[in-house]
């Protein structure tokens, strides 16, 4: 998410993923897997496979279970495939919505999706009719506290694109998804590790929401993110502070 409430949005999605970490669990296995049988079990070698690893393990998940998952993957164990779809959408405040799934049942999916964005007053629309809003990209996030001057030349000199200072003052450095990891190895190496960081989809521009209508498209985010098949929901929703302190508590 982005816009003049980044890092209140991350504290937000962090604490709501955090209370349903069993459900977490499910779906970060589901991801190693999927990557694996995709693009090998070597982490070093699939991009996506080290990210879903570094987020299961920052998740706490044993590391038995992640290698039990990636050897699902390759084929050292049966199990369930799934296949990789996205749905796109609008929510309240004519918002864009992006939610990436991974389904054994693509019937059992879009239905899932489709209720979520009727019950909360969205439209389900059709392929490509938002994603041309979001790009993917490399997003390493820092809290207010992080020293700009610092941050700017580290980033820089680490191969980074650019450096975004919010209004709340928390920054971000941005890196392409192929320099992602190396960017964030070296800040992390010189004493500069990021709050968050993850390969997203980051919008270009942003809609801000505030009141009823940042109180339904919260709801409409929560819900998807809360179905079993869908891994990552994406909003250009600049939530206002007072609508993410509603939903997280």
């Amino acid at each position: 998410m982005a816009g003049h409430s980044k890092w209140a949005n991350i504290k937000h999605r962090k604490a709501a993923q955090d209370a349903k970490r069993g459900k977490i669990f499910t779906k970060l296995i589901r991801e190693i897997t999927v990557a694996a049988r995709l693009g090998g079990g070597d982490p070093q070698d699939n991009p996506r496979l080290r990210a879903a690893v570094d987020k299961a393990l920052s998740n706490n998940m044993p590391k038995d279970t992640v290698e039990r998952a990636i050897k699902r993957g390759v084929g050292d164990e049966e199990g369930v495939e799934y296949e990789t779809m996205r749905y796109e959408g609008y929510a309240p405040g004519g918002v864009a919505v992006m939610a990436d799934c991974l389904t054994d049942n693509r019937n059992r999916t879009v239905a899932e999706v489709r209720h979520a964005f009727n019950k909360h007053g969205g439209n389900l629309g059709t392929d490509g009719s938002v994603e041309y809003l979001f790009s993917q990209q490399g997003v390493l996030t820092y809290g207010p506290d992080a020293d700009e001057d610092t941050l700017m030349e580290a980033a820089l000199e680490a191969g980074a694109e650019d450096v975004v200072t919010n209004d709340d003052g928390s920054k971000e450095v941005l890196t392409t998804p192929e320099d992602f990891y190396t960017v964030r190895d070296t800040m992390t190496e010189q004493g500069l590790e990021p709050e968050h960081a993850e390969v997203t989809q980051r919008p270009a521009t942003t809609v801000a929401l505030a009141g009823e209508e940042a109180e339904k498209a919260l709801k409409l985010v929560d819900a998807l993110e809360d179905l079993d098949d869908v891994q990552n929901v994406y909003t250009n929703a600049d939530f206002d502070d007072e609508a993410l302190e509603q939903a997280s508590s």
